[in-house]
């Protein structure tokens, strides 16, 4: 693999300890590892061998997706589904997506990743949970090879169909024998657990309302039995939490810790409706949170208490969520979400709860924190997340002399998150060049977008 080296960077933001921002600094990475970080130009210029000049550019590490549903971008803005919550929403698009294959997942897929390179995303987590057609999680490891993104694909399942008082239709559910002896099979031949890693495959059964105790107690013990981390959404909705009153008499987060559910190896996604003795047992026992602001207001799921979890120590990443519940896959524009959320959340709390708890309003620096580092820590990374020797080469860069960071150049690092939210220059994944000038470059999507409208077409007729 070639060196890359970044010269006159503008400002590098690290996100180290320190969280050091840099100017006229330069990085080399090495065999996808970030190799130096310094100003010694001639010790810089002997290890190149590939450089760009990047003395117009605001730097930082790349942003890490920790929730996804890839092959919703094939059921963007239905009709049907754009005005209704979680449940009516999933009842209206569960037969649309039951007519996908194999071809469909791994075109939407390629799809969904380019969106998320376009706009500063590295690392990306998928949760596919259904499997009609022949299709498999093999299709979406495929086009995040080719593609060039770090992955961290989830073998999620449904197992609870409308028969049994879950809420898919039965045509979607597998037995959990099959989803046991798949989830097998993909870990023990797509899964690397060492630093540097392109992948990393996870265990997720959808929801509990999907899926049944039995199954997310088998899945945490596979999963701890081979080192992988597990995943669900838990605590989106108030359905939800109905849901799991009436049918285990408990809340949902109580519900699961009580199945296994309950340590470091746990990401949930959303945690909308948690209460401040969930969000003491996430701290307790070192489970994560991925945090999907677009998706918790576009289908009016809640507003998740992020401050107090991150004031409690919680690990909090971001995502995107499926681009049927945010219609897009932006990640930058996430993490501006995630601050003006954030923001919005402090206005509606009483001012009794604010006293001696906040320090003034949620900050661009702490949204990109979450977006980073938070990320990491919710995907049990330590080699990502930062721009630091050592570290995996992953980051994106900003030209900031654009019409669209005009006046903002007293702080770039606040403009690049509170300035209107546009594709980024520059993107790097384990030390290669995916997108320049704006442009994907290991990918004409071209031909592929034509092929992913047709098939779009073809589910929704």
């Amino acid at each position: 693999m070639s060196d890359l080296v970044l010269k006159n960077i503008g400002v590098l933001v690290t996100m180290d300890e320190e969280r050091s921002e840099l100017s006229d600094v330069n990085v080399v990475i090495r065999n996808g590892m970030i190799d130096t970080i310094g100003d010694d130009s001639d010790l810089i210029e002997s290890k190149a061998s590939y450089t760009l000049d990047l003395s117009d550019y605001i730097v930082f590490p790349g942003l890490i997706n920790t929730h996804h549903h890839l092959y919703q971008t094939l059921t963007r803005a239905v009709p049907g589904a754009q005005n209704s919550g979680l449940f009516e929403w999933l009842r209206t698009l569960y037969p649309i997506w039951g007519r996908m294959d194999g071809e469909a997942v791994y075109i939407s897929t390629l799809v969904g990743l380019a969106e998320l390179l376009l706009s500063g995303c590295t690392s990306a987590s998928d949760h596919l949970y259904m499997y009609p057609n022949g299709a498999t999680l093999d299709d979406t490891i495929r086009a995040a090879s080719e593609i060039g993104m770090r992955f961290h694909p989830t073998r999620g399942s449904m197992s609870l169909g409308e028969s049994s008082g879950g809420l898919p239709p039965d045509s979607l559910v597998e037995e959990e024998t099959v989803i046991l002896r798949d989830s097998q099979r993909l870990i023990e031949e797509y899964h690397n657990p060492e630093i540097g890693s392109m992948l990393h495959v996870g265990l997720a059964p959808c929801s509990p309302f999907s899926v049944s105790s039995d199954l997310m107690i088998e899945t945490a013990s596979m999963a701890r039995a081979y080192g992988v981390r597990m995943h669900t959404h838990l605590a989106e909705t108030k359905d939800e939490e109905v849901f799991c009153l009436e049918r285990f008499g408990k809340r949902p987060l109580e519900y699961v810790m009580d199945l296994g559910w309950d340590d470091s190896d746990v990401w949930f996604a959303h945690m909308v409706h948690c209460c401040s003795n969930d969000i003491k047992a996430l701290a307790q026992n070192g489970m994560a949170v991925a945090h999907c602001p677009s998706s918790n207001m576009r289908l009016a799921s809640g507003i998740p208490p992020i401050r107090h979890m991150l004031n409690y120590g919680v690990d909090v990443g971001l995502g995107v969520d499926g681009s049927a519940s945010n219609d897009g896959g932006h990640m930058l524009s996430e993490v501006r979400q995630a601050m003006l959320l954030a923001r919005l959340a402090d206005a509606l709390e009483p001012d009794e709860q604010k006293i001696n708890t906040y320090g003034g309003h949620f900050t661009a620096r702490e949204a990109l924190e979450i977006g980073t580092i938070g990320g990491a820590a919710a995907l049990g990374r330590q080699d990502i997340g930062a721009v630091e020797v050592g570290k995996c080469g992953d980051l994106f860069a900003i030209n900031m002399n654009k019409v669209h960071y005009a006046g903002a150049l007293n702080d770039p690092v606040a403009a690049a998150v509170l300035c209107a939210s546009h594709n980024v220059d520059l993107v790097v994944v384990n030390g290669k060049v995916v997108v320049q000038d704006g442009m994907l470059r290991t990918m004409n999507m071209d031909k592929i977008v034509k092929r992913h409208n047709e098939i779009s077409g073809i589910m929704m007729s």
